[in-house]
């Protein structure tokens, strides 16, 4: 049995690494701040879904608060899984700050404490964003990213040398993960396909930005099972996890219509400059280093995101982006 920190544990992404951590029998310290970043009530309710076990441990901390979180940490932590952050692009305009508090400071936080304690192991989430616009598909994670869009990007990118510079000087072995586009139940209602499902179900307008553009989809199971294989030693690797399959998110679209047995009522808009047209991870480092690959598919995957909506319709339908 390992002891792991996870950070964001209440998060989308954080959430599912917890389950399939506790689910292999380890036990997990989770922090969360449970912030407006998106509506608390959904953080709360997939909390609900693991609190009562005897192997985990919830605590509401910032990241930002360094003494607090030095409160949980002790010298037998066998590695910390920062999923904690501040997420979405077009959000990160409006309140710049509040990124590089979280993401940058954050990071910093972790692994100073990381320093201090002996802690051997680290796992960063960061984005696909970091690629910006001027690089060619499929990204490689050597491609260039010099240029983010967004402050969300940015402040990621920036958080990402951090985190060499502590495996450089400290000896802390660290993988690196740039999500793609992760999608599937209870996911959050700021991401398109909620957004698109929610508007579908409920007969309101869908807003399509620029036509929708093409993303690498990546299901949340998938996800979390790459970051928990990214647990093993690396040294200092940064891992694409996509599908390495980019659709139209028209198809998308599609497939919830198809699910729902209902049509959308689509509204064109144009697309915000921080928005890139279209993503593609290249995951042939995943799948070397962690033997890993998708397994769900789109369509099963759809229906998985689009199920848990009409099962939790009275939540879901409430939340606040």
């Amino acid at each position: 049995m390992a002891k792991y920190i996870v950070t964001g544990c209440a998060g989308f992404i954080a959430s599912r690494v917890t389950r399939l951590l506790l689910d292999q029998g380890h036990q997990v310290t989770g922090l969360d701040d449970l912030s407006d970043g998106y509506d608390p009530k959904l953080k709360r309710w997939r909390l609900d879904q693991f609190q009562d076990l005897e192997t985990f441990r919830f605590s509401q901390t910032d990241l930002r608060d360094l003494d607090a979180v030095a409160e949980l940490f002790d010298n037998d932590i066998d590695a910390v899984v920062n999923l904690g952050a501040r997420a979405g692009v077009r959000q990160s305009v409006e309140n710049p700050w509040i990124y590089a508090e979280t993401n940058y400071t954050g990071t910093l936080n972790m692994l100073e404490l990381c320093k201090e304690f002996g802690v051997k192991k680290f796992v960063l989430a960061s984005t696909s964003s970091v690629y910006g616009d001027d690089t060619a598909p499929p990204f490689t994670e050597d491609a260039a990213t010099s240029k983010p869009l967004s402050p969300y990007a940015s402040s990621k990118k920036a958080a990402e040398t951090l985190v060499y510079s502590y495996h450089y000087l400290h000896g802390i072995d660290a993988t690196v993960f740039r999500f793609f586009t992760v999608y599937g139940p209870a996911g959050r209602p700021d991401m398109s396909i909620f957004k698109f499902t929610k508007a579908i179900v409920e007969g309101q307008p869908l807003t399509l930005f620029g036509g929708g553009g093409s993303r690498d989809f990546t299901h949340v199971d998938d996800v979390a099972r790459g970051v928990v294989a990214g647990l093993r030693p690396v040294g200092y690797e940064i891992i694409n996890l996509g599908s390495d399959h980019p659709v139209r998110t028209t198809h998308v679209i599609s497939l919830i219509e198809k699910r729902l047995g209902k049509s959308a009522e689509v509204v064109v808009a144009e697309r915000p400059p921080v928005d890139v047209e279209s993503t593609w991870a290249d995951i042939s480092k995943a799948e070397s280093l962690l033997d890993w690959k998708p397994q769900v598919s789109l369509e099963d995957g759809i229906a998985s995101a689009v199920d848990w909506y009409l099962a939790n319709r009275e939540l879901a339908m409430n939340l606040a982006e």
